[in-house]
């Protein structure tokens, strides 16, 4: 889909890619995933990000 379709269109086209036998779960799972996908995308734009190395340090506590 474009950058510029809307929300309606593209959860049409989410739909229309899935199989026949799909379950409301696969439906839910798919517009859920799009949704995490586009704030992910939001959050890169606007500066909403740490960097690897400093998530490792502070997961990994100077441990490797």
């Amino acid at each position: 889909m474009t950058p510029h379709a809307s929300v309606k269109a593209e959860a049409k086209w989410l739909i229309d890619q899935l199989p026949e036998s799909a379950s409301w779960d696969d439906v839910m799972y798919e517009v859920y995933v799009r949704q995490a996908i586009e704030q992910g995308r939001a959050d890169i734009d606007a500066g909403r990000v740490i960097p690897h190395d400093e998530v490792l340090a502070k997961v990994l506590g100077g441990r490797k």
